[in-house]
């Protein structure tokens, strides 16, 4: 059997400002757009991930909290993170950590997206068995 990764869902508070901020951040494309109100959508990145936002039920106010049960962030990887930081700023991103080492090896630096919740460039070593 095998399994690869469709989409990843992500709910939201506001979705058509969380998408805003994917497609202003991100350049992401608007794959669907869904009828309904508040509606959903479904976005793709450079490189073919797809992300789902959908309206959530409830919120909680440690979405960014990296140590939370459950899946926690979203890794990008990147061949530099200053590259990918500097770009990402001039689009309005906020970086307010240092640059880290990364489990496995590389580097790391976090960053949230327009509601809180966390993602990280990565930036891994030429050889890695992550390396994409």
């Amino acid at each position: 059997m095998i399994f690869t990764v469709e989409h990843i869902g992500l709910a939201a508070r506001d979705t058509v400002a969380l998408k805003d901020w994917y497609v202003r951040s991100f350049d992401a494309r608007v794959a669907f757009e869904s009828a309904d109100v508040p509606p959903a959508f479904f976005l793709e990145l450079a490189g073919g991930l797809m992300i789902e936002i959908y309206p959530s039920a409830t919120d909680i106010a440690e979405t960014s909290n990296n140590r939370l049960a459950g899946w926690r962030h979203l890794a990008l990887q990147v061949d530099s993170i200053e590259a990918a930081r500097e770009e990402l700023s001039h689009r309005g991103v906020n970086f307010s950590e240092p640059v880290k080492p990364a489990g496995g090896g590389g580097r790391v630096q976090f960053f949230q997206d327009g509601e809180g919740n966390l993602l990280h460039l990565i930036e891994r070593p030429a050889g890695s068995v992550f390396r994409s």
